[in-house]
């Protein structure tokens, strides 16, 4: 039974200029995933790089994650081949690569997601990537739902992003904010002012070239400053935070109940 490629709804949105909402989701187990599948969010970030998602993990996420609103994002630990390969063969549509500082290294993760001659992804005609082969033309036409994302955090990136953005294939910048500002001198100071004009230098880069920009953030107050700016896909929360603070105002709330 043949199948279509199936569409990558994010990657259309980011084209057609649509904000994207999203969340964080670095929780390991599937039942959570499953629980925020559907909730309304236009993408969901499963992490790999800070997390203790592995391959096989991350599988079970997306399994969890693809029926429902949202369009996974896994966001690999390192600009490695293989893993992008690994996630890809189990069905990612999205990627989000971190740490890339340089034109170069942009080229060698959007070179990953290709099949040669075009790229050097490993080719494996039968996984769950093309419904175990009955995706027919999943090969020659893989590449056109495949969204990749780089990540620029730190000040090389940063000062390297006009031709970052200019590679072909590069389908959005995500700005961390986190270790931009602590490349910078400001480590844990994400709102100190220097911090700030350097995510919004990387933002009107991205505007000036057409490409969509994205971030992550907690406050409301900063969530909104970054969509004024222009961020495009913005991630608003993480479940590991939801979860603690919840948790404690929970505790908090309660606390005076307890035998003293």
């Amino acid at each position: 039974m043949d199948q279509k490629l199936k569409p990558n709804r994010f990657k259309a949105a980011l084209k057609a200029g649509k904000r994207q909402i999203g969340l964080w989701n670095s929780l390991r187990g599937n039942y959570e995933a499953d629980i925020i599948a559907d909730v309304g969010f236009d993408w969901i970030l499963v992490d790999m790089e800070h997390s203790p998602n592995d391959i096989g993990d991350v599988l079970s996420h997306l399994q969890a994650l693809d029926p429902g609103s949202a369009t996974p994002v896994v966001r690999i630990p390192w600009n490695d081949a293989v893993v992008i390969k690994r996630v890809l063969d189990i069905g990612a549509m999205a990627i989000l690569v971190p740490y890339v500082e340089t034109a170069e290294e942009a080229r060698k993760a959007v070179a990953a997601t290709r099949y040669p001659k075009a790229g050097m992804r490993g080719v494996a005609l039968g996984t769950r990537a093309n419904r175990y082969g009955r995706v027919k033309d999943y090969a020659q036409r893989a590449h056109e739902e495949i969204c990749v994302l780089v990540q620029v955090e730190t000040k090389k990136g940063l000062d390297n992003i006009d031709a970052i953005i200019a590679v072909e294939g590069v389908d959005g910048v995500f700005i961390g904010p986190a270790d931009l500002s602590a490349d910078l001198g400001y480590l844990g100071q994400l709102t100190h002012p220097e911090a700030q004009a350097a995510i919004k230098r990387a933002v009107d880069a991205c505007k000036a070239k057409g490409k969509p920009s994205g971030s992550l953030a907690f406050p409301e107050a900063d969530i909104k400053r970054y969509l004024d700016w222009g961020v495009q896909f913005m991630a608003v929360g993480s479940d590991a935070a939801i979860l603690a603070r919840g948790v404690e105002a929970l505790h908090a709330k309660y606390a005076d109940y307890k035998d003293k």
